[in-house]
């Protein structure tokens, strides 16, 4: 059985999420702040947290940060009032796998849940090693080198490079990149993308690789080699 793990410090919010998840037939887990969640998730992983991101100790950016750090992969739905496209990136930068704004309705979160189970179903099935040039991946292990060195990446330049190397010589187009890396299209004006390319060149080249990941100026980015 699929177990979820709500985090949610208002007990009735949390008690409607775990009644709804349990009709579902997940099984469920709960925590009341950040702390509780962080023990909770180290001593029986759930296969998805949907996280509250204003908790009263430690709030849910840094909750996620602190999973990250700890090598757990686990698919995070952040929750939040916040609608603004700036607290989005950051939630999804700290390692979110999706965002929720409230009010939301509760098929969409049931819906959003089902989606970051298959994507991770879909991580766990494509186990092969993913290399491209200089660029080498393990989905297992979830690293990355760059010749002989180690990468560290975050969650969202991990989900970005695994895009262009699941799709080696094909362009793809910024709205493309943002469904399937971020699940939202931040719109043309947003310098979000460019932003991760960005940090992904200058780790990935920081040894003195090519460069791999080529601009398409107008349309998006593709991995080739110069």
């Amino acid at each position: 059985m699929v177990k979820v793990l709500v985090v949610e410090d208002d007990p009735a919010a949390r008690a409607s999420l775990e009644r709804a998840l349990r009709l579902e037939n997940y099984e469920v887990a709960s925590a009341d702040g950040g702390f509780r969640a962080l023990e909770v998730q180290r001593s029986a992983a759930a296969d998805v947290v949907l996280l509250d991101l204003q908790l009263p100790d430690l709030d849910g950016l840094e909750v996620c940060r602190r999973l990250r750090q700890a090598g757990d992969a686990t698919p995070v739905l952040m929750v939040t009032a916040r609608d603004a496209v700036d607290d989005r990136v950051v939630g999804l930068d700290a390692g979110a796998d999706d965002y929720v704004v409230k009010p939301y309705a509760l098929d969409e979160l049931l819906a959003r849940i089902r989606a970051l189970l298959r994507r991770r179903e879909d991580e766990v099935a494509a186990e092969g090693i993913l290399e491209f040039a200089h660029l080498r991946m393990d989905p297992v292990a979830m690293e990355v080198h760059s010749g002989d060195r180690l990468l560290e990446l975050t969650r969202t330049e991990y989900s970005l490079l695994e895009l262009f190397l699941r799709h080696p010589r094909q362009v793809l187009t910024r709205s493309v990149i943002f469904e399937a890396v971020w699940d939202y299209d931040f719109g043309p004006r947003s310098n979000s993308l460019e932003v991760y390319v960005g940090y992904l060149r200058r780790k990935s080249e920081a040894g003195g690789e090519p460069r791999v990941i080529q601009t398409v100026r107008g349309v998006g980015y593709v991995l080739r080699e110069q």
